[in-house]
């Protein structure tokens, strides 16, 4: 559970990511990058992170064991790894970061 703990007084920090809605820090995004969307290139950079995530999300889920979930399975994230995730994350992908996506044969559902 200390993986994706956020520290207390750091939420204001945090930000979904648009694609899988992992919620972490934006430090830990600038660190680490998203660890279900590698594709997504976040780490060390900025302005992909200002792009494919996004500070306003709604609910907060922590995810253990996403495989034995029922939650996860609801949800669509029981192939992700164990954090916490927004119910709902709000706002859109830049058109070249889906079309990056597609022609990847990522399957990108807002």
């Amino acid at each position: 559970m200390a993986d994706f703990y956020v520290p207390p007084g750091q939420m204001r920090y945090t930000r979904a990511c648009m694609v899988c809605s992992v919620v972490m820090t934006q430090a830990r995004f600038k660190a680490e990058g998203c660890p279900n969307c590698p594709f997504l290139d976040l780490k060390n950079s900025p302005e992909a992170i200002e792009a494919c995530t996004s500070g306003v999300y709604e609910g907060l889920m922590a995810v253990n064991d996403p495989k034995r979930s029922w939650v996860s399975k609801w949800q669509r994230i029981d192939a992700y790894v164990p954090g916490l995730y927004a119910t709902k994350v709000s706002g859109s992908l830049p058109e070249d970061v889906k079309a990056a996506m597609e022609d990847e044969g990522h399957i990108y559902i807002p």
